[in-house]
């Protein structure tokens, strides 16, 4: 960036004296700046144009001049940067941003939230962390997930007005009588982001590479063929009836982008800029469903802001702030629910733990003040009574005679929220006589997780999407924790009772199976929740339509400005 570049450079004049006029050589300049003289003079004459400085050349060569500074480094890199921001111009400010936090919050301020920028009504979210690239197929991050949904349109999608899926893509489907035949009808005027039309061929050869990844084939098991039986029209042929197969594909790892360009899809908004320092979406104009008010949404990644303190964008990732948490006088919380998503753990049944052991040490959990004892901070999690709604914790009455055995291993990964539960589990248990190994597997997901052989008990997030019951059944299917957990036998049976859930056509029925499913696993002490996060957005006054979703953000589609907040 060339404004980085002049002003690393008037840093380097600047830094030896402090600001103190100089008496220097050319020759000592160019030194300084790694240049030749030639390139030296330019330098000075552009600054002293620019009213940086004064150099005052003597005559012969090397001779010392006077160099005289009218400006800082840090004066000048916030007049670079409000310049830019003012222009709209946020990755220039960005790579200008080397600040101390206080500096940069203090720079970032006025530009953060809902605001008008250029006739344009732009939502900006300060953010803790880099976003991860939104590659097909599952991701482990919320923030990603909720992108996806975006950006990208499945066949089906979730919306928060109805119970069941609705047509995105495809504008109805129709399920033949055995179950075996499931017809979904292309919309004829869908484009994608770059303006050109959908052919319903791209979206099978979308889908065909869905369906060679791994974790995607194991959901959607039941799918023999996928065929474009009709310009408009994809039908999909089973081996054996899946009543989930709307919902498995409006889920946010099946949404579809363009075969030839992973970055390309027919969502509300398309990706403007997806860098390490800010992600910029731009709404599509020729988007096939209600087009959104806003018309662009940034996240400024910042991490700087949260190195000491989670307290900008994000109190916690569950708790986000949109615009700059410092004057929580004028953020107001808009929306707030307890997530239906869960911090769980499991239990492997070996020579070395019980069903007994394992049901004592739930009842440790529930009933003792452990749960309730956790140092964390209030009103960010509580503890878990129930799965789900309705689907209760089943604990042993009496395990009094019951003991522990005298060593077990834990393993659990983020969220940071586990730290402190493995501990307090690992303190209660040596109470008890019993020694736990405790092992951190720093990622979000079980993939890829080489200790996970060895452990007695588990620990892990259980995200939640738009539809509870179906998230529950894609996580038993799907997820490589249960191989670990169950034996093989175990196992086997599991998948053999979803795929008999799945062919039960009544959603009441479907849900009721299933909740029969986690009662007898929860009964056998295989699992059990710990707590739910409290999910929390506040945003500044003008920023209207923020309504939270089931993975704690909201719709962008729903968010608007009024015309008021025009400065």
């Amino acid at each position: 960036m060339r404004q980085l570049n002049r002003l690393n450079q008037f840093q380097r004049l600047w830094q030896p004296s402090a600001g103190a006029p100089q008496q220097i050589t050319v020759a000592e300049l160019a030194e300084r700046c790694f240049c030749s003289e030639r390139h030296v003079r330019t330098l000075l004459r552009q600054a002293q144009d620019a009213g940086w400085l004064n150099w005052q050349a003597q005559s012969g060569r090397g001779k010392r001049g006077t160099l005289t500074f009218y400006v800082t480094p840090d004066s000048l890199r916030n007049e670079m940067m409000e310049q830019a921001l003012t222009l709209g111009q946020q990755q220039n400010a960005l790579e200008l941003a080397q600040l101390a936090a206080p500096e940069l919050r203090a720079l970032l301020h006025p530009f953060l939230g809902g605001q008008w920028q250029n006739n344009t009504p732009t939502l900006r979210i300060p953010y803790y962390r880099p976003l991860e690239p939104l590659h097909p197929g599952f991701l482990p991050g919320r923030a990603e997930q909720h992108l996806a949904g975006q950006v990208f349109s499945g066949l089906t999608r979730f919306s928060q007005n109805h119970d069941e899926p609705v047509g995105d893509l495809a504008h109805h489907w129709e399920v033949s009588a055995d179950g075996l035949r499931w017809y979904f009808y292309i919309r004829s005027t869908l484009h994608w982001h770059n303006g050109d039309p959908v052919d319903t061929v791209q979206l099978h050869q979308r889908l065909d590479m869905l369906l060679r990844l791994p974790a995607l084939r194991t959901l959607f098991a039941s799918v023999q063929r996928i065929d474009v039986t009709h310009a408009q029209c994809l039908t999909f042929t089973l081996v054996k009836p899946d009543y989930w197969l709307a919902h498995r594909l409006a889920s946010y790892c099946s949404v579809l982008a363009h075969p030839d360009n992973p970055t390309l899809g027919t969502g509300p908004f398309r990706l403007k800029i997806f860098e390490p320092e800010l992600v910029r979406l731009e709404s599509h104009s020729r988007y096939h469903l209600s087009h959104p008010l806003l018309q662009t949404i940034e996240y400024w990644i910042t991490p700087q802001l949260f190195e000491q303190d989670l307290g900008t964008s994000c109190r916690h990732p569950v708790q986000l702030a949109i615009g700059e948490a410092d004057d929580l006088r004028k953020l107001r919380l808009v929306s707030n629910s307890i997530s239906l998503g869960f911090c769980y753990l499991t239990l492997r049944k070996s020579p070395r733990l019980t069903t007994a052991q394992a049901q004592k040490l739930i009842a440790l959990i529930h009933r003792s003040p452990l749960m309730q004892t956790l140092p964390l901070d209030e009103n960010l999690i509580t503890p878990s009574h129930e799965l789900l709604p309705g689907w209760r914790i089943p604990l042993a009455e009496d395990t009094s005679t019951v003991t522990f055995p005298p060593a077990l291993t834990l393993i659990y990964h983020l969220p940071v929220e586990l730290h402190t539960m493995a501990e307090q589990l690992r303190q209660a248990l040596a109470e008890k006589g019993c020694e736990l190994t405790v092992i951190f597997h720093d990622a979000k997901t079980w993939d890829n997780c080489p200790d996970l052989a060895k452990a007695d008990v588990i620990m892990g997030d259980r995200l939640i999407g738009d539809t509870p019951e179906y998230t529950l059944e894609q996580w038993l299917r799907c997820d490589p924790l249960w191989p670990h957990t169950l034996s093989a036998a175990q196992y086997a049976h599991l998948q053999a009772t979803l795929d008999a859930v799945q062919s039960q056509k009544n959603t009441a029925s479907r849900h009721a199976a299933l909740q029969n499913v986690f009662h007898h696993l929860m009964e056998n002490a295989v699992l059990t929740p710990l707590f739910n996060y409290q999910y929390k957005i506040s945003a500044p006054p003008g920023v209207n339509g923020i309504r939270l979703n089931a993975r704690g953000w909201f719709d962008f589609t729903e968010a608007w400005l009024p015309a008021s907040s025009h400065a």
